[in-house]
């Protein structure tokens, strides 16, 4: 009983020595015992409570853009803007040329390499080699002569040199597109 009285004083003293003699590293008595620094005393926690008002959705609501852009509304002719609605029904052609998104008749115009100008239009459907030729005979009508054009079937649109926007979009319009 000696014996275990001797080793564990002379472990305490150990023990004490390395945690408060001069090369301890974790100085206080809680590094004699081997244990971290532990505050039982909390900061209290302060709960936000988050409510839900529905009826001030209302303000929020015509702050977010639309989903989509909705349909137009019906006109009888041309709107003051100079905006065609599409006809009813599309026209017996063997090609067809979606609106765009914005419900605008999609031919572009394009300035390339400084001076190169083409007129696009994209989004043709179905026998885009009818639509060429139809085009060409149109653009012969008014300009008086032929002008290249080119097809990619890939990507389904028509390319013709020269800026003809204005004429090709008031062209289709009035074939019902």
């Amino acid at each position: 009983m000696a014996a275990s009285f001797t080793l564990q004083t002379t472990l305490l003293r150990r023990a004490l020595y390395g945690a408060f003699g001069p090369h301890s590293r974790r100085p206080g008595p809680s590094a004699a015992a081997g244990m971290r620094f532990a505050c039982n005393a909390a900061p209290e926690e302060k709960t936000t409570i988050i409510l839900e008002s529905t009826e001030e959705y209302k303000f929020v609501e015509r702050l977010i853009p639309p989903s989509r852009v909705p349909a137009p509304p019906k006109h009888a002719g041309p709107t003051p803007s100079g905006w065609t609605p599409p006809a009813d029904s599309p026209p017996p052609l063997p090609y067809m040329i979606r609106r765009s998104r914005m419900h605008n008749i999609p031919v572009y115009t394009d300035l390339t390499h400084g001076n190169r100008k083409t007129t696009l239009v994209r989004k043709v459907e179905g026998d885009i080699w009818a639509l060429e030729n139809d085009v060409k005979q149109y653009l012969m009508e008014v300009t008086g002569k032929t002008l290249p054009t080119q097809v990619n079937e890939v990507t389904m649109t028509l390319k013709v040199k020269g800026h003809f926007d204005k004429e090709l979009k008031e062209w289709l319009a009035s074939k019902g597109f």
